[in-house]
């Protein structure tokens, strides 16, 4: 009797144990699989597994399943499809759109009548903030860094204060709508704030911080731009052809993966199809054939792992790839030549309309991830052909990443860490004074180069908004949209802060006999007063 009451009271002694134990190994499991998602995302060409944001966010979600953080149906149920709705649609219609011609016009503009270095910088700050609002900041960098080189190139500048001023003033101008970067996507879907009230709510502090942002530029490099003197021997001799300037094409961009050991401490973000400048050429056939040369030199040397290992099978299939996109281009060249200039015109027109048609049913509060896409198979079926080609521009890896990294947060979020450390500074974070503002900025500038900005939307999104409602539902709106701006200004703090850094400075390394290295520090000696000064201005213009 006696040791049947000892074995049971020792069972359920264990029981209570296990019990207890379950949460710690539940903590401890996700938190590796956070970490491992979080080094993947944050260095992807890191030696001991090279594989890049993408499959490093796969990887996360992967582990997040097999240590039982989550199950299979949480899994499932965490990936939030009305966000890559949206991000799939914008990006076809941004293909369709560069098609057209729109992003040519805008390399205009950045040279038409202009009055000089410091006008110059001003044009390309206003038009990187503009059109990141429109078409999202990762596509204006992509599209608009080789025109600063090649127009900073015709004019006689020094490209380091115009990459500055494009980069940072297309992180400050998405701020300004859902659709600008990815963060903002997470969050219109999650508040259900309307495209008009969080253009309204912000486009005061974008347009502030972008002024304000433009002034730190010039007063940091006014010497620089003040003692330009053009050099009208070296100008003619130098001088970039105005076709030379409008005539590349770019795909959006994507997740890069470290490409050789030797890069691996590059931190950078590839496009998928990389704008290429072409050199000056007599025919234009012979720069079609040197891009082709430069495709299939680069697939070449595609490795295994860094292990210095070819992969033929990928490199056949890569080479097979860019053979198709540039016999594409030629075609779509040749086809348009052949056109009537009316239907061109007809054609461009409609896009345009179709474009104004889809901003128009985000103003006036339709679903905007469903008006995207709309807009977007309007777009492919008023091309009247094969929309492969530019669907395949697509990227599709950003689209994976987001499925990864929602399914990594998640179980992140169930091992209760997040909620631990935001019950710790919830108390000093309140948005109803101005010392819990600047706390949360702190908290949100911190992270979010960190850990990125989107996990830290996701992160902390739902807590901050919680914590305002508890004050006011005016409060939680505001606290959203103040989330909205830190979160994206952060981007500016650091070279490594936003994807649009890492694509102007790829972009700006590789471009064809225009290479510039912008550096880590270079970047932070602006970055960091920029982002605390803009940070702090528009916080206080940003209403609920």
């Amino acid at each position: 009797m006696i040791l049947s009451v000892i074995y049971e009271y020792h069972l359920i002694s264990l029981k209570q144990l296990q019990c207890a134990m379950a949460p710690t190994i539940k903590v401890v499991l996700g938190s590796i699989a956070f970490a491992i998602f979080w080094v993947l995302a944050v260095f992807p060409a890191v030696p001991f597994l090279p594989v890049g944001r993408t499959a490093g966010s796969l990887f996360g979600a992967l582990l997040m399943v097999i240590f039982r953080v989550v199950s299979p149906e949480q899994a499932y149920a965490a990936i939030d499809l009305p966000i890559l709705g949206l991000l799939f649609g914008t990006m076809v219609v941004s293909i369709y759109l560069e098609r057209a011609d729109m992003f040519k016009y805008l390399g205009k503009l950045l040279s038409w009548k202009s009055r000089g270095a410091k006008d110059m910088l001003f044009r390309i700050c206003l038009i990187s903030a503009l059109s990141s609002a429109l078409f999202t900041n990762d596509t204006s960098c992509v599209v608009l860094t080789e025109f600063v080189l090649k127009i900073a190139r015709q004019h006689n500048l020094p490209p380091h204060p115009f990459l500055l001023a494009l980069a940072s003033s297309a992180n400050i101008g998405s701020s300004a709508t859902p659709i600008g970067n990815p963060q903002n996507l997470v969050i219109a879907v999650q508040s259900k704030i309307s495209f008009f009230d969080f253009f309204i709510g912000i486009a005061p502090a974008m347009l502030v911080g972008v002024f304000v942002n433009a002034v730190i530029l010039l007063c940091m490099y006014w010497r620089v731009l003040s003692s330009v003197h053009k050099d009208e021997e070296d100008n003619t001799s130098e001088v970039v052809n105005e076709e030379d300037v409008t005539s590349h094409r770019f795909s959006p961009a994507t997740m890069s993966h470290g490409r050789t050991p030797s890069e691996s401490h590059r931190y950078t973000l590839e496009s998928s199809g990389s704008i290429h400048g072409s050199p000056p050429v007599e025919l234009h056939l012979e720069s079609i054939r040197n891009r082709r040369t430069s495709a299939e030199h680069e697939i070449q040397n595609v490795t295994i792992g860094g292990g210095g290992l070819e992969s033929s099978s990928n490199s056949n299939a890569s080479k097979d790839l860019a053979t198709t996109e540039v016999a594409s281009q030629q075609k779509e060249e040749e086809t348009a030549q052949k056109n009537p200039k009316w239907k061109t015109r007809l054609w461009k027109t409609c896009v345009y309309l179709v474009t104004v048609g889809m901003l128009v049913a985000l103003l006036m509060g339709l679903n905007m991830s469903w008006s995207a896409i709309a807009a977007a198979l309007a777009l492919v079926a008023l091309d009247f052909k094969d929309a492969r080609p530019f669907l395949d521009k697509v990227s599709y890896s950003l689209l994976i990443f987001f499925c990864g990294m929602f399914i990594t947060v998640a179980g992140f979020n169930e091992t209760g860490i997040p909620s631990k450390l935001w019950d710790i500074m919830e108390p000093y974070s309140k948005i109803d004074h101005a010392g819990g503002i600047a706390v949360l900025a702190i908290v949100v500038l911190v992270l979010s180069n960190l850990a990125s900005n989107v996990p830290t939307v996701l992160l902390l999104g739902g807590r901050v908004a919680a914590s305002a409602a508890a004050i006011s539902a005016a409060d939680e709106k505001k606290a959203w949209l103040m989330l909205a701006w830190f979160s994206t200004v952060a981007g500016n703090l650091s070279l490594l802060g936003s994807a649009a850094n890492l694509i102007v400075c790829e972009q700006a390394h590789r471009a064809p006999y225009l290479g510039y290295d912008l550096t880590f520090w270079s970047h932070l000696k602006f970055g960091a007063p920029s982002t605390l000064i803009v940070t702090a201005i528009g916080s206080t213009l940003i209403r609920g």
